[in-house]
């Protein structure tokens, strides 16, 4: 999307600067001359900007966040706000949500495409979701999916896939009105009533092959970032119900004396063919699952959680733990719904627990946050969230967050202002997937060049093979002639100014003596070498 605009810096560069460049005889590593990605431009001047030429290349990245946010599609939570509107409406709703993801300043979108085992993308296997067009099966006239992969990329920001493996919905209207070409209509078998719910089996192997085949034809598709699993599992216990799967404990559960272990091994093999079917297809989609935030209690098992609420490890047979240590998922974000201090379920402690589940694991985690929350009792203050994050950012081992939901944050400006005065001042760059290298596997972005206009700086670039996003950073302006070391030192999140996926962005906080680096992110996240440094004073 050329013409991007990032959002300005909440506090002069200047003074970051500063330190950058007092610390300039220090060299970054992986800061080197001659780095991997071609040489550098040919000193050609473009929009009016000079562009210089580093005097070495450097290779330096900055600190990685996720900072993401659910946009729930099932009832309407989120988008789109009513279903049946026409297809420019459902786009202009889907646009705004994602300009205010970027205002808010988050670097990914969660987007629900299978809220009830429907589809909000085209799809040979699955009906169209009901909340699209009002009738499940109903064609919205466009593929939703493909337009937000394209808008989100185009902001800058990751777009990852959301499914629930199981859930089919509500008795009514959902099962009720299931169409002919549904999966649980072609095998009821499948089917399992929960009380007011339906559900797929998942004790049938034949549901985990259909639900691992629905996903793997996403990522093949649709250019994901990711794909995303919430706390959904076997359902959530309810009084005086039972979950039926009598038929398939009696014809698959050989070798198993206990039930609970038995539906726990069942979800075990989905998330690890999931991870795996993932792996071959598309490495660099991360597999990820947002589970009830406590595992067990440490009164029920003694490695488990100082915690006495729902154990999601009994209750939904959902064992997070083998997850982490098999590697069947890339990241975890518990659902720490809970402030600090809470006697049930205490924040900080929930926090510590599951840094301590991941480390050394090569598991990432994420804080899932309660935005919906905003309002309440213990959560009324403009740094409701921020509270959390001044806890929760100081560990070694949490990577970010992802809030529930962008709705209620959009309904709370006040609450995402004191984020964006503090844990947010500067935009991030999403976490890196591992690749099994260490360099980035593109080169550096030719062509950049700085024009001054009357509502910014616009740092203009040719495209880059094998680009999937560029940064763009305002530095120094002595960076090009004190050459690469401060050039490399000054790729900081302070003075990264935005991401983008499109060949220009527009700098609303540019500073009088400002120059700019761009670099690119490969499929990987990774980010690739600088090269040329443009200067808007001509």
């Amino acid at each position: 999307m050329k013409g991007s605009v990032a959002r300005a810096a909440t506090a002069p560069r200047t003074a970051r600067w500063a330190t950058a460049a007092a610390a300039s005889t220090v060299l970054l590593a992986g800061c080197a001359t001659g780095a991997s990605g071609g040489a550098p431009g040919d000193g050609a001047s473009g929009g009016g900007g000079t562009v210089r030429a580093a005097d070495a290349l450097c290779s330096a990245d900055s600190e990685r966040s996720m900072r993401g946010a659910w946009l729930t599609t099932v009832r309407n939570i989120d988008w789109p706000s009513e279903p049946g509107l026409p297809a420019q409406e459902q786009q202009a709703e889907l646009d705004a949500y994602l300009d205010d993801a970027v205002a808010m300043g988050l670097n990914a979108v969660f987007l629900h495409v299978r809220p009830t085992a429907d589809a909000v993308y085209a799809s040979d296997k699955e009906p169209w979701a009901r909340y699209l067009t009002g009738a499940q099966g109903g064609d919205p006239g466009y593929d939703p999916l493909e337009y937000a992969v394209a808008q989100a990329h185009a902001r800058g920001l990751e777009m990852h896939a959301w499914f629930n493996p199981y859930r089919v919905g509500l008795q009514d209207p959902d099962i009720e009105n299931l169409v002919d070409g549904h999966p649980v209509k072609q095998n009821p078998e499948w089917l399992v009533d929960y009380g007011t719910e339906a559900y797929m089996d998942p004790g049938n192997p034949e549901v985990r092959e259909w639900v691992t085949g629905v996903i793997t034809d996403v990522v093949e598709r649709y250019d994901i970032d990711g794909v995303h699993f919430d706390d959904f599992f076997y359902p959530y216990p309810k009084d005086g119900e039972e979950f039926d799967d009598d038929a398939s404990w009696e014809a698959h559960g050989d070798g198993f004396d206990d039930r609970g272990d038995w539906r726990r091994d069942n979800v075990d093999r989905l998330m690890a063919d999931v991870h795996g079917a993932i792996q071959e297809t598309k490495p660099w989609v991360t597999f990820g699952v947002s589970p009830f935030g406590i595992w067990r209690n440490d009164s029920t098992d003694s490695s488990g959680s100082p915690s006495s609420g729902l154990q999601s490890y009994d209750a939904q047979y959902a064992d997070t733990r083998t997850w982490i240590r098999e590697g069947s998922v890339d990241y975890v974000a518990p659902q720490l719904y809970w402030e600090r201090g809470f006697d049930t379920a205490d924040y900080e402690a929930l926090t510590d627990w599951w840094a301590d589940e991941v480390e050394g694991t090569g598991v990432d985690l994420y804080i899932g946050q309660a935005a919906y929350r905003l309002g309440e009792d213990g959560w009324t203050g403009d740094d409701a969230l921020s509270v959390q994050l001044d806890y929760s950012g100081e560990s070694e081992q949490v990577g970010g967050d992802i809030y529930f939901s962008i709705k209620s944050m959009r309904d709370n400006p006040d609450a995402v202002d004191h984020l964006l005065g503090g844990h947010y001042a500067a935009p991030a760059l999403p976490p890196r997937t591992d690749s099994g290298e260490e360099e980035a596997r593109v080169g550096t972005v030719p062509g950049v060049a700085a024009e001054a206009g009357d509502h910014g700086v616009e740092v203009s670039w040719e495209a880059a093979e094998g680009a999937r996003f560029y940064a763009v950073y305002a530095l120094p302006a002595g960076a090009a002639e004190a050459g690469d070391e401060t050039a490399c030192e000054a790729l900081t999140p302070d003075n990264l100014v935005g991401l983008t996926g499109g060949t220009a962005l527009t700098d609303t906080g540019a500073g009088d003596d400002t120059v700019y680096a761009v670099t690119a992110l490969d499929d990987y996240r990774a980010q690739g070498p600088v090269g040329e440094i443009a200067d808007p004073r001509g």
